[in-house]
């Protein structure tokens, strides 16, 4: 069963209430990790970088495509459909369920090596459920160009999950491509700072940029680590007040509406 978000799509709301403070508890109780995200103001980037000991030569290079409907039929369904190019690592393709509660699950994700994932940012939340699998290096370019079918870059396994869930009967060589974004994916430890930082750029084609950082965690370790790093970023500075974007959210929006 699909859960309701908690916060409108692509922004959070700046506290959490009791009720939903409740609700992440039992999410995170059920699920396989914990992703503890924020975004940073464009206006702060630069001192945002400076301020971590951020080296952009160090940063992945990676396309991110996504595939729906113009109406963004599948994203209203709690579906996202996707694929990657990365820089030194190949391709990979994922489908996802979001947003779920654990214990609800199709039987098939779980038993598929399937991630479930908690997201928390300031003010929001959202559990998703992803099944991920390696496609061969150079195969979602020659979707993306009309050489491969795109139902090619997806496994058996994702395949019955998306036949599952697919609204209307939609194929997956029926969708449309979104994309690409252009992204660059660094990992790095602050100075000071004994975890793994992850900061990714996504750069959209009018320019505009969204900054992330995160951290993954385990579900027990999840509220420590939350206090950790918001006490790493308010010490170097790093705004954590800003409207909170998802980057996934944003890009749909931006090729659907060219779709459109």
């Amino acid at each position: 069963m699909l859960a309701q978000p908690v916060t409108p799509p692509g922004m959070a709301t700046p506290n959490l209430s009791d009720e939903q403070l409740t609700e992440v508890l039992g999410l995170i109780r059920g699920a396989d990790s914990v992703e503890l995200k924020v975004t940073v103001p464009e206006s702060d980037h630069r001192s945002a970088v400076s301020a971590l000991g951020m080296d952009a030569l160090d940063a992945q290079i990676r396309h991110v495509y996504f595939f729906d409907t113009p109406e963004l039929a599948l994203y209203e369904h709690g579906l996202v459909v996707r694929a990657r190019r990365t820089q030194r690592k190949g391709d990979d393709s994922v489908v996802k369920l979001r947003p779920v509660v654990p214990g609800e699950l199709p039987a098939e994700l779980r038993d598929s090596a399937g991630l479930v994932e908690v997201d928390a940012m300031p003010g929001g939340f959202v559990c998703s459920g992803s099944m991920k699998d390696t496609v061969k290096t150079g195969h979602v370019r020659e979707a993306v160009m009309g050489d491969r079918d795109l139902h090619k870059l997806y496994s058996k396994e994702q395949q019955d999950l998306f036949d599952e869930h697919r609204p209307g009967g939609i194929e997956l060589d029926d969708l449309s491509i979104l994309g690409p974004i252009f992204v660059l994916k660094l990992k790095f430890s602050p100075p000071g700072y004994d975890r793994k930082l992850v900061a990714e750029l996504w750069w959209y084609p009018d320019y505009s940029r969204v900054l992330e950082l995160s951290t993954k965690c385990a579900p027990s370790e999840a509220f420590q680590v939350a206090a950790e790093a918001r006490a790493l970023l308010n010490g170097r500075g790093v705004d954590l007040s800003g409207k909170q974007w998802t980057k996934t959210r944003k890009a749909l929006e931006f090729f659907a509406m060219r779709l459109r």
